[in-house]
């Protein structure tokens, strides 16, 4: 009795803490304390990022915080070409840069970048032509639902753009075609029935 009752007791402690897991975002400091860093001496990155990302769960909704400088650039992509090209040069729209737009050498960021998409996501730093992604600056990760996008980000897309029209079509105004009335067809055969009651009545009264 006592073992069942340690059994309930320990399925519902799993129960909760699941429960507990799935209705908070989270916020991933790649890395962890190490940063995203590349020492360019060695050729060899701050942490084993890939080794970081097996031991975390991302959900729809959670952050990657990446802290680091601008020494070393910010890819996302969702294609799996790119990721081991170590370039996003020639990449598709499933592909974005995040930067400060700070060209400074060793100009300190952090860099918060939203998980949006289910499934695989890829990520690399591109500087040094490929250097640093050749060398560690790269890791994957695996996006489940979780709680979904929250309403911060999952907004509809922009409507497309739609060119305003130019002067000459303001200039004209529409071509509007005359519609004939529904009873023109009963109108104009009210009036063959008219004529031949005419006709059929004068042959009548001519001939006797």
């Amino acid at each position: 009795m006592a073992s069942a009752t340690a059994a309930v007791v320990t399925v519902f402690a799993l129960f909760i803490s699941a429960t507990a897991a799935a209705t908070v975002y989270t916020n991933h400091t790649v890395g962890g304390t190490n940063g995203w860093f590349f020492n360019a001496t060695v050729n060899t990155s701050a942490a084993n990022y890939s080794d970081w990302a097996a031991n975390q769960t991302f959900n729809l909704g959670d952050y990657l915080i990446f802290n680091t400088n601008s020494n070393q650039t910010v890819i996302q992509t969702y294609n799996l070409t790119t990721y081991q090209n170590c370039s996003a040069d020639d990449s598709d729209n499933g592909t974005f840069v995040y930067n400060s737009g700070d060209s400074r050498f060793g100009e300190a960021l952090a860099i918060a970048v939203p998980l949006t998409i289910e499934g695989p996501n890829y990520y690399f730093s591109d500087a040094s032509d490929g250097v640093q992604c050749q060398n560690g600056m790269a890791f994957e990760i695996n996006v489940k639902h979780g709680l979904g996008l929250p309403p911060s980000l999952n907004q509809p897309p922009p409507p497309p753009y739609i060119e305003p029209p130019g002067p000459d079509t303001a200039d004209s105004p529409p071509v509007t075609l005359a519609q004939p009335p529904s009873n023109a067809f009963t109108a104009q055969a009210n009036v063959r029935q008219v004529l031949c009651c005419l006709c059929a009545s004068l042959l009548y009264f001519r001939f006797h």
